[in-house]
């Protein structure tokens, strides 16, 4: 499926990021930071009800300043994840109001886990999409076609892979909905040029050794 186009700039461009207990901070914090920075573009932080949730470690507190049933039609929709989402994977209110969302978005985006939601509201169904590489099977248990890339475009959904890939995905968002040079903007003015001190940022490359403790501490946490 072709990817739709932008509306000609970002002004009056609303973004919804749903936040919930036990969300992992840089999901939404990396796309907020990018997107954010689109000229007249709105930023609005979504719950199912207004007031403070808490990240997966319970250390930060984010503050959603509207509840579902006030933020029904935005332009974009941006889903973080976290083990939060293992409790919205069937809550009702929850994936009532994505697949409403989604019905009339330019844009269905996530990042990590978040992707996982967007398959419990039946989204994802068809479609190739990614997530954090420790859940992309989990991805197939909705219809999707699980892909290992950090950022995956199919029709108007983009999903990212695991927490900073989110960032990625921003901005390539960004520059379908105010063009290339503003997204290469963002990008420097942010000085988002990574340079990480090692080669364990993908399953793929990580020593095996790495991968395992990854896998061996997720499962004391789930």
């Amino acid at each position: 499926m072709s990817a739709p186009g932008h509306r000609g700039g970002s002004a009056g461009l609303r973004i919804a990021i749903p936040i919930f207990d036990g969300l992992t901070a840089l999901d939404a914090i990396g796309p907020y930071e990018v997107l954010s920075r689109l000229p007249g573009a709105t930023v609005s932080f979504v719950a199912a009800a207004a007031g403070r949730v808490r990240t997966e470690n319970g250390m930060l507190a984010l503050h959603a300043d509207a509840a579902f049933d006030e933020l029904v039609d935005p332009d974009v929709l941006v889903v973080p994840g976290g083990f939060g989402t293992r409790a919205l994977m069937d809550d009702p209110v929850t994936l009532r109001w994505l697949r409403a969302v989604h019905a009339q978005t330019t844009w269905t985006t996530s990042v990590c886990t978040g992707s996982l939601l967007l398959g419990a509201a039946g989204i994802l169904d068809g479609l190739r999409a990614t997530s954090h590489w420790l859940e992309l099977d989990t991805l197939a248990d909705f219809g999707a076609e699980p892909v290992s890339e950090r950022v995956v475009i199919d029709g108007k959904v983009i999903t990212a892979a695991g927490v900073s890939a989110g960032i990625d995905m921003a901005l390539t968002l960004a520059a379908r909905l105010a063009g290339d040079d503003l997204a290469q903007a963002i990008q420097l003015g942010i000085e988002y040029d990574p340079h990480p001190p090692f080669r364990s940022g993908s399953p793929a490359t990580a020593a095996p050794e790495i991968v395992e403790l990854v896998r061996l501490r997720r499962a004391r946490l789930a």
